[in-house]
């Protein structure tokens, strides 16, 4: 299918600019599967010097879509959840949720995680719309502003860079960014001497 081709999105990106962009930026936070990275990537390539502009509306647009999913499931998918596993296993699953939903949005909207995933699933687990605005711009805005910074200072020489180790280089940081949150958290608790 042609419309869900890498290459059909690249040349959208080239004809409708930083338009298209903050189009599938948005879209993509509630449902498509073709993240902002491809459209990004490709203007930044074609005109580095306006890469933080890319970044930013990325990031925003990004945001707001995360937003639109995190209604999409408050509304669809928590009375669904609610019929399917009842009330109070929504309930217990959204306390444990609860409890490190700022660590999974910065994780879902910097790794290579499908972002989408958590914007729904706050909205389903009638997670903090605060915390999911503020921590998606933190996690989205690292990660297009770091391939943004790549493009802005190296040019089109670092394609091949970004698109064979930025993903494994976020994931790491994301690992890294887990194991150091649970190490504060038992530390915290008195756990570690």
């Amino acid at each position: 299918m042609e419309f869900l081709s890498l290459h059909y999105w690249q040349e959208f990106a080239l004809r409708y600019g930083i338009y298209g962009l903050a189009f599938n930026a948005f879209i993509e936070a509630i449902f498509f599967p073709i993240p902002p990275d491809v459209l990004l990537i490709t203007l930044c390539m074609a005109d580095p010097r306006n890469a933080f502009l890319y970044a930013l509306v990325a990031t925003l647009l990004s945001s707001l879509g995360g937003v639109g999913g995190y209604y999409l499931g408050y509304f669809g998918g928590k009375p669904l959840a609610f019929k399917f596993f009842g009330e109070e296993k929504v309930k217990r699953v959204h306390r444990l949720y609860e409890s490190y939903e700022s660590l999974i949005i910065l994780l879902a909207g910097f790794t290579p995680i499908p972002y989408k995933v958590f914007t729904v699933t706050s909205g389903v687990l009638f997670a903090s719309l605060k915390k999911l605005i503020v921590f998606s711009i933190i996690g989205r805005g690292l990660r297009f502003f770091s391939e943004a910074a790549l493009f802005y200072f190296y040019g089109a020489q670092i394609q091949h860079f970004v698109l064979h180790n930025l993903n494994i280089i976020f994931t790491v940081i994301g690992v890294f960014l887990i194991v150091g949150f649970l190490v504060y958290r038992r530390y915290k608790k008195g756990r570690l001497p």
